[in-house]
């Protein structure tokens, strides 16, 4: 007989397992902790700009151009003479919230070209109220018009009629309660259509009250 041990043919062999990195480490951990901190913060501001919104329930203020006065309105070897007159009517329908009127910069445009900028005063309109603003603008610009443009200006001088654009471009604050937010910044285009009164004359029966488009983005 050999003195050499032999093992049985069924004896079971086992083999220690080797050991599998996490390649993810302690960085897995302080990402979805940063996850679950920034869902739950998102939670929460959207929960409470819902409330703001139930509480305060805010409508967009309105603007329209009530009369508009255009005693001038010449074109001379590419310089045009104006003069132009308009009551702005500025409406804030709310019942809790205030605005602020922080900067407001009006400029009249005729076909894309800017003809005079003014800066109006600032001011704070309050709950379910209506302010006025009347820019006032007149002078002189160079106005290079030619093809299409020339053509609609010959139209609307026959007409006595003319397409003039108001812009403003404002800088405001809301007020809800005793507390005021927001640097908003929104731009409103009122699209009119004025008739040249050479005596001087509103003529508001000429006119037609027009409402205004408002983008506050």
């Amino acid at each position: 007989m050999s003195g050499k041990q032999q093992t049985p043919s069924n004896a079971v062999t086992y083999h220690r397992p080797g050991h599998h990195h996490n390649h993810c480490g302690s960085g897995c951990g302080s990402f979805t902790t940063f996850l679950k901190v920034l869902v739950t913060i998102i939670i929460v501001i959207g929960l409470a700009v819902l409330i703001l919104w139930l509480i305060f329930r805010p409508n967009k203020v309105k603007f329209h151009v009530t009369d508009a006065k255009l005693t001038q309105f010449n074109l001379t070897d590419n310089q045009l003479h104006f003069n132009l007159a308009l009551n702005i009517t500025v409406r804030n329908p709310n019942s809790r919230i205030g605005v602020y009127y922080d900067t407001i910069e009006a400029a009249a445009v005729y076909k894309d070209q800017r003809l005079q900028t003014k800066w109006l005063p600032p001011f704070y309109q309050g709950h379910k109220t209506t302010a006025v603003l009347s820019p006032e603008f007149s002078g002189q610009q160079l106005l290079l018009l030619s093809g299409q443009g020339l053509a609609q200006f010959s139209s609307e001088k026959l007409a006595g009629v003319y397409d003039i654009d108001v812009e403003l471009n404002l800088r405001i604050r809301l007020k809800l309660g005793a507390v005021r937010i927001g640097k908003f910044k929104p731009k409103v285009n009122c699209e009119v259509k004025v008739t040249l009164s050479s005596d001087g004359s509103s003529a508001p029966s000429l006119f037609q009250s027009t409402g205004c488009d408002i983008d506050y983005w």
